[in-house]
Formats: structure tokens, sequence, C-alpha cells
């Protein structure tokens, strides 16, 4: 564990706040990652990716940087077009 993994798990356990919300934000930043990791990967760029789904590449950049209350609707047409499927999992 690093400094900064110290650092965090330190202060969630100051704070349970903090805790919930940073847990939260990881998860949709993680989100956004996985999202332009699949495009990358499929050689697309965002401008790209908005012409196949009919919108504007600031709201690719948007999805890919702050994916918060996406639509599941959103990811899944996002990853057709990358030509990926998305998988959902409960754990």
């Amino acid at each position: 564990m690093d400094d900064l993994d110290k650092y965090i798990e330190t202060r969630k356990k100051q704070s349970p706040q903090l805790a919930k919300d940073f847990d939260k934000g990881y998860e949709q930043f993680k989100i956004g990652i996985l999202l332009k990791q699949a495009r990358i990967e499929a050689g697309f760029t965002q401008e790209q990716v908005a012409k196949k789904l009919r919108t504007k590449k600031s709201a690719i950049s948007r999805i890919e940087n702050h994916a918060e209350d996406i639509r599941l609707s959103t990811l899944v047409n996002y990853a057709q077009a990358v030509g990926r499927h998305l998988q959902v999992k409960i754990a």
C-alpha cells in the first residue's frame, strides 16, 4: 500500500461521510475510465463516437470525465458504438 492509499484509508476511518462519498465518486470515475479505454482500444476519437451516437463531442467528453447518473441505455449505446457490449454485475 503506498502513501496515498494509506492517507485515503486513514481519512475514511476518520469520516464515514468521506468514505461514502469517496467510494461513490471513485466508482463513477472508474466507469468513465473504462469507457474511455474501450474507445481508445477500438481506435475511435470522441468525435467519431459522438457521430455514431448522434450527439456532440462534448457529451462524450462529459460521459468519460464525469460519469455521474449515466443512464443504462447510454452505457449500452456507447459500448455498442465502440464494438463492445455492456456487462452488469451486482456484487
